[in-house]
């Protein structure tokens, strides 16, 4: 079932209703291709990814977003795409505004937003801006705390001139930009984005992974009174932390999970899984990483 909606974008929330989400699926993103397969080992991918299984799981957690009121829109991409371009959350950020278009800080995926502007120009949704040079910025590290609060991790994918950019174009919209240091973690060829130690599940609660953040950004949240649940911390590698929200208590996350799960169902929401093993896992994704929200209500 879709839900029909006179509005086509928006929301500054994590944790809205989802009702409009676009994705990119392995064939989409020419997963097809043995010279984008053979770049695996450079991206740190776990193993050469299997195409017919990665498409199967990408069908799998369609079909949750629809079963759940989605309108699940896709993305095409070009010859310069890379394997990275299914993590589609990445190259843009939707605003109450518009979009803006990211400038990616790994250099792999410098064509992806390119691809975000064709498909937000095909979809009638203006461009608010665009994260220019030597700024740099990945969706992976925008968090929405509210719908006037933006905290965006600083590391190796997200630097300070692109928060100070990203600050600058959303500012006169009354929206304040946090930094938030991150850890060196695994080092810079490993995905390690703000979202990767922590996920909202609704307006007052966080998923987190409470060893990894830093002492600022915990003291932080606790100051502004959020709940914190932390991961099974031996499911950190298979992206415990990263849930989807679908609004109203309901998230969505990654069946390899099922510790981290439990914490969740405990603490009351309502979990539906998918299977993430080729699709998201083996690239250091998750069900977030996989999806582009485009309106929550």
């Amino acid at each position: 079932m879709v839900v029909a909606s006179e509005k086509k974008f928006g929301g500054n929330s994590m944790t809205g209703r989802l009702v409009r989400v676009a994705v990119c699926s392995p064939l989409d993103g020419r997963w097809n291709d043995a010279r984008l397969i053979s770049k695996w080992r450079t991206l740190a991918y776990d193993h050469e990814p299997r195409v017919s299984i990665a498409e199967a799981e990408h069908r799998q957690l369609c079909g949750v977003l629809e079963q759940n009121g989605a309108e699940v829109l896709h993305m095409s991409t070009g010859s310069e795409a890379s394997l990275d371009s299914v993590f589609i959350h990445d190259p843009s950020l939707v605003t109450e505004y518009g979009a803006i278009l990211l400038r990616m800080g790994r250099e792999s995926r410098a064509a992806e937003p390119e691809f975000h502007d064709k498909m937000y120009r095909q979809l009638g949704i203006p461009l608010y801006g665009r994260i220019e040079s030597p700024g740099t910025v990945e969706s992976g590290d925008v968090v929405w705390l509210d719908r006037n609060t933006l905290l965006v991790g600083c590391g190796y994918r997200t630097n300070a001139e692109g928060i100070r950019q990203l600050s600058r174009l959303l500012s006169p919209a009354g929206v304040e930009v946090i930094p938030a240091p991150l850890p060196h973690g695994r080092g810079p060829t490993f995905c390690l984005h703000l979202m990767s130690l922590m996920s909202l599940l609704d307006p007052n609660t966080i998923l987190v992974d409470l060893a990894w953040l830093s002492v600022t950004t915990v003291n932080f949240l606790q100051h502004r009174g959020f709940r914190l649940i932390e991961i099974e911390r031996t499911e950190r590698d298979l992206l415990a932390c990263n849930v989807l929200a679908l609004g109203g208590g309901r998230l969505l996350a990654f069946e390899e999970t099922p510790k981290t799960l439990i914490k969740l169902i405990h603490a009351g929401f309502d979990v539906l899984t998918t299977k993430g093993a080729e699709i998201g896992i083996n690239g250091g994704g998750g069900t977030t990483c996989l999806t582009r929200p485009i309106l929550r209500v």
